[in-house]
């Protein structure tokens, strides 16, 4: 006798859980997200304005920064979701938002075969002034997402380039790093930033040339920022440079209010190209604005000199040259060794700062916290030679894997053991950089970094 086996289908019904990131730090605030019904509005006579000044911007080549698109646009963030409610991928995603250049190498560092020392020495200043450049993508911005995505993070890139040959390579080379570029926007009204020279003739026969200002880095306007990316990352890092124009000003401190309503850490890289500045007043007052909007702060030595004033520069410049010493304690305010204290630095210090990192090469890193402050030593920087070694890139590299390690391991905020045993790693990471030759090529690996750091120290301090 036959029998037939009727098969149902299982229906099962998930409960209804909301996944939440951990409480740590680093995590996103735990907002419950809902979607909203945007309704299009009727034609109206501001629409009508609105669209006239478009054409208008659109005829004279200007971008649109009127303020009803600034009104549309601050609808639509508040009106944002893109549909998750879940914790996004491991590990965690950085931001880097600024300029994606290139730069500019000395191709002389860079040979299969040795050269003959006594050609070498007769080509008098070649390392400082090498024959001929090879150009590479670089940038602050750009090589951060680099270093940190070769440390085995997570980086994606903010920014604008032209609709160009050179934007194109520049957009290329990031994809090849692995970095994403969903956040980066192509221009046809401008052209990517290099120094494009235009040679022409005056009324009086003369040849003079003129210097294109006007790039696509510097057009990002606050509507074309992804906020997908902002709700995503974990840290949002930014420098001094995107400072000097006042339009990616304006966008900087847009991108940074909204990403503190999703909930993350603004990283301030000062890297302060003095030339690029009017004035020393000037550059100060610009600064103190995005400082107090900064979460966690990086700066140089000679950075934070320049901050503090000119009083603390005259206390180092006091110092007697000392060749030799007999015990530790004398070379502890040596000007090179110096550990500015917690009053030293309280002019610069706000409240919501959690970490000001000062760092001095891979000599020292100085770090304050709002409950402990201390100094993690490394090495000396390495000689510049013609074929061993290249710095650029090198305070990228520690920003990098400092960044890395904030990231992954809260406990860096509390314990002061862990902070430093994580320092450690930069370190390790900016001599690799500096070891190796060709700014991006240079930067290291999350194993070489580790691997150096059990070389350079003992096991304790792993």
């Amino acid at each position: 006798m036959s029998s037939s086996i009727l098969l149902l289908p299982l229906f099962h019904s998930p409960k209804t859980t909301s996944l939440q990131k951990p409480q740590t730090t680093l995590s996103k605030s735990n907002t419950t997200t809902s979607k909203r019904h945007i309704t299009t509005p009727k034609a109206s006579t501001t629409e009508t304005q609105s669209q006239t000044l478009k054409r208008r911007n659109k005829k004279n080549n200007t971008p649109q920064n009127d303020t009803t698109q600034e009104q549309e646009h601050e609808q639509e963030f508040e009106d944002y979701d893109d549909g998750i409610d879940f914790p996004y991928d491991d590990p965690p995603l950085i931001c880097c938002f600024g300029a994606a250049q290139r730069e500019f190498l000395p191709t002389v560092r860079v040979q299969e075969f040795p050269m003959d020392p006594d050609i070498y020495t007769e080509w008098k200043m070649l390392q400082w002034k090498p024959p001929e450049f090879a150009r590479a993508p670089g940038g602050p911005p750009s090589n951060v997402a680099v270093a940190h995505v070769r440390l085995g993070g997570r980086a994606a890139l903010l920014g604008k380039v032209g609709e160009d040959e050179f934007g194109e390579e520049i957009v290329l080379g990031m994809n090849k790093e692995k970095v994403q570029t969903r956040g980066v926007k192509f221009d046809s009204g401008f052209r990517t930033g290099c120094s494009y020279m235009k040679v022409k003739f005056d009324d009086d026969g003369k040849m003079g040339m003129e210097i294109v200002k006007e790039c696509a880095e510097d057009s990002l306007r606050s509507d074309e920022l992804n906020l997908a990316v902002l709700k995503e990352a974990r840290i949002f890092h930014f420098n001094s440079e995107v400072l000097t124009s006042l339009s990616m000003e304006s966008t900087l401190f847009k991108a940074i209010k909204w990403f503190k309503k999703f909930g993350g850490l603004v990283f301030f890289d000062i890297n302060l190209p003095l030339p690029l500045w009017r004035s020393r007043d000037e550059t100060r007052e610009i600064i103190k604005k995005a400082w107090q909007e900064a979460d966690i702060i990086e700066v140089s030595r000679t950075e934070l000199e320049f901050l503090l004033d000119e009083e603390h520069y005259e206390r180092k410049r006091n110092y007697k040259p000392q060749y030799y010493a007999e015990e530790y304690e004398q070379t502890k305010n040596h000007q090179e060794y110096y550990h500015y204290t917690a009053e030293d630095i309280s002019p610069l210090w706000h409240d919501g700062l959690k970490f000001l990192f000062v760092t001095d090469g891979t000599i020292r890193i100085h770090y304050y916290t709002p409950s402990f402050d201390g100094v993690v030593v490394g090495t000396e920087d390495v000689l510049i030679t013609p074929y061993t070694c290249d710095r650029t890139g090198s305070g990228d590299a520690i920003v990098a894997a400092i960044m890395r390690k904030l990231t992954t391991c809260p406990e860096m905020f509390e314990d002061q053991d862990v902070l430093e045993r994580q320092l450690r790693f930069a370190v390790a990471a900016g001599i690799i950089s500096q070891w190796t030759i060709g700014g991006v090529r240079g930067f290291p690996t999350e194993s070489a970094a580790q691997n150096l750091k059990e070389q350079v120290y003992v096991p304790s301090m792993w």
